[in-house]
């Protein structure tokens, strides 16, 4: 009981208004309002946008840089992962050292390592300060929101929140299109150098423009051991996933790493009970809807960002498009769901978040069953149509979780609530990413062989046989130099054929996660704190 209200008392002053300076109108530039909005949403735009831009440049980084497919899939992974761990700790951070400092060291550390990322010439640097990204990203995105709190006052708080949704959900969406448009006409390094101006132009804004705002009776200590346990159980349990086609399923390493996981899992649980300042209390979690509403998150991630790696390897070595092609290809999806999300907000503010959650998850299970139909020749017509539905099925789930989640935590936990909420959908996008990309490499693995020889080629080497399967999980055709053209011909369709199937499982694998989705949405419902609440859950 004691350790318990501790933590009510250490998490309740922060949003307590006694615990916080009151939002005023600012008349000089320093904590103006709108202007606050806009210098944080500059710097939080990175962040959204790297979580899907390099998508489209992971098929190049692959080839320049010659890395492995679970390489590649740890660029994805470490970004993800390394935000989703540290989301909950830098809230409160900045709630200790005040969010605008929080901020500013965000915005210069991700905009230094995405540089770093421009000029590293090995997957292994690559993959290191994305995972600093990830850290970074983590500093700025909650001090972002804690500035918005307090610098706009209670009556346009939530148009202020509407805007910045807005720009989250454009730039999420724009990823893709953009990455296209830099990797073809410039380089896949780019990607990643783009981010540098922009950090300096939001570095300089904030210096002017933001406002320091400290919480009184702010966290005096960390809980250094929650942070410890859990990073180890992600990390184990995703990269148990990631090596499993290598090791084996049913090998002793993989369900070791898997074993340490749930251990893992298991102290964390266990320490947050005896903490003074757990990293996630657990009495959260008592309440259904927000249970569910968590577990929401993390299913609608695995089916959204495990889907979409995919989907950039059959455009790009499948069809043959250019990156700035598959990214115009992908324009539904990301359209869709820039239209789509006011609408569910005016859904979800009518009608409460099950109807629009559970009807969003069985659009979304409908799309990813007909991604699994996608073929070699599968016109742009019949993608665009899977495309948009997937993009009209996320838009609910996204907007729908500030009230599910937030709304049912209580008030004095609802930043907590908040970084709980996209720590579920960073996780679900790494374990997505992870899972299905553990499907495609097992399908490949089993089918390759047989469909090599049922088109009569000659068997490949044993030795060349893990590479040969390699290139195929990324749709790309292992032709030897120099072979004849109509056998180089049955190489790329039995190549393509096979990362076929490989992707039709782990799409309607995707499916099966968002088909039982809907029963889970089907436990939410709105909490009594939605509205003071709904703030938190863009971030």
């Amino acid at each position: 009981m004691t350790s318990q209200t501790t933590v009510d008392k250490a998490d309740k002053a922060p949003d307590s208004p006694a615990s916080t300076s009151e939002p005023t109108t600012a008349k000089g530039l320093r904590g103006h309002p709108w202007l606050t909005l806009f210098a944080v949403a500059i710097g939080v735009m990175m962040v959204a946008l790297d979580g899907t831009i390099v998508a489209i440049a992971n098929p190049v980084i692959k080839s320049d840089l010659g890395a492995t497919w679970q390489q590649i899939q740890w660029i994805t992974n470490g970004y993800f992962l390394a935000l989703a761990v540290t989301l909950i700790t830098a809230g409160k951070l900045g709630d200790r050292f005040g969010h605008r400092q929080t901020f500013l060291i965000g915005v210069v550390g991700f905009a230094v390592a995405s540089g770093a990322i421009g000029f590293s010439n090995s997957v292994g640097f690559v993959v290191a300060f994305r995972v600093l990204q990830g850290l970074f990203g983590a500093l700025l995105m909650p001090a972002a929101l804690g500035l918005l709190r307090a610098t706009f006052p209670a009556e346009k708080l939530n148009m202020a929140i509407g805007i910045w949704g807005m720009v989250i959900g454009a730039s999420t969406a724009g990823g893709p299109i953009l990455g296209g448009v830099l990797v073809e006409h410039v380089s896949w390094q780019s990607v990643f150098f783009i981010n540098v101006p922009v950090g300096i132009i939001a570095v300089v804004l904030g210096v002017v423009i933001l406002k320091d705002h400290r919480a009184k009776n702010a966290p005096r200590s960390f809980d250094v051991l929650g942070i410890a346990l859990l990073s180890v159980a992600m990390f184990s349990l995703v990269w148990a996933v990631i090596k499993a086609p290598e090791w084996g399923w049913g090998s002793t390493s993989t369900w070791a790493w898997i074993g340490g996981s749930l251990v893992a899992f298991a102290l964390f649980a266990f320490w947050q009970t005896r903490a003074k300042e757990p990293l996630v209390p657990l009495q959260l979690f008592r309440s259904v809807p927000l249970s569910a509403g968590v577990v929401l998150m993390v299913l609608m991630a695995i089916a959204f960002m495990g889907g979409l790696f995919f989907v950039t390897f059959y455009l790009q070595n499948v069809h043959g498009m250019s990156p700035v092609d598959s990214g115009l290809h992908l324009l539904p999806l990301t359209g869709m769901m820039i239209v789509g999300s006011p609408l569910a907000g005016a859904m979800i503010t009518k009608v409460g978040p099950r109807i629009p959650l559970a009807g969003g998850m069985a659009v979304t299970a409908l799309a990813m069953y007909g991604m699994s139909t996608l073929e070699t020749d599968t016109s742009s017509l019949t993608m665009s149509i899977w495309f948009a539905l997937l993009g009209l099925g996320l838009a609910p789930v996204m907007v729908g979780a500030t009230e599910v989640i937030v709304g049912n935590a209580p008030m004095e936990l609802s930043g907590v609530a908040g970084g709980l909420q996209q720590a579920a959908m960073q996780i679900g996008g790494s374990l997505g990413t992870a899972v299905l990309g553990a499907i495609m490499a097992s399908k490949v693995d089993s089918s390759l062989a047989g469909n090599w020889a049922d088109a009569g080629l000659p068997p490949i080497p044993e030795a060349q046989l893990g590479q040969a399967a390699e290139a195929v999980q990324s749709g790309a055709a292992p032709v030897p130099p120099n072979t004849p053209p109509e056998i180089a011909a049955k190489i790329t369709d039995v190549a393509h054929d096979t990362f076929m199937s490989g992707m039709s499982l782990a799409s309607l694998t995707a499916a099966g996660v968002a088909a039982f989705a809907i029963l889970v949405a089907l436990l939410t419902k709105r909490g009594a704190n939605a509205e003071a609440g709904a703030g938190v859950g863009h971030i």
